[in-house]
């Protein structure tokens, strides 16, 4: 399942990815820093949510209380926990 997730307080506009059996593939960040953010998208190819939570959840950018990596790890949070919704 394709998700896309408009993350808040970073430069990143959009985060889009796919999700299936708690996988995650295909992450495409749209704005935000190109170089860092393409390697984000290697980094967690075929990770699973808890992975992902665990390695980039609170991690901040400069004095912000977020990151494009913390909102990362929001958005994979809330298309599992709306896949399992969908699914009972």
């Amino acid at each position: 399942m394709r998700y896309s997730f408009i993350p808040k307080g970073t430069c990143t506009r959009k985060i889009e990815f796919d999700i299936n059996d708690n996988i995650i593939t295909n992450v495409k960040f749209f704005g935000g820093c190109p170089g860092n953010l393409r390697a984000l998208e290697r980094v967690i190819e075929g990770k699973t949510v808890e992975e992902i939570e665990n390695l980039f959840k609170g991690i901040r950018c400069a004095d912000k209380p977020t990151s494009c990596s913390d909102q990362l790890a929001i958005a994979v949070r809330e298309a599992f926990e709306e896949i399992n919704k969908r699914s009972k």
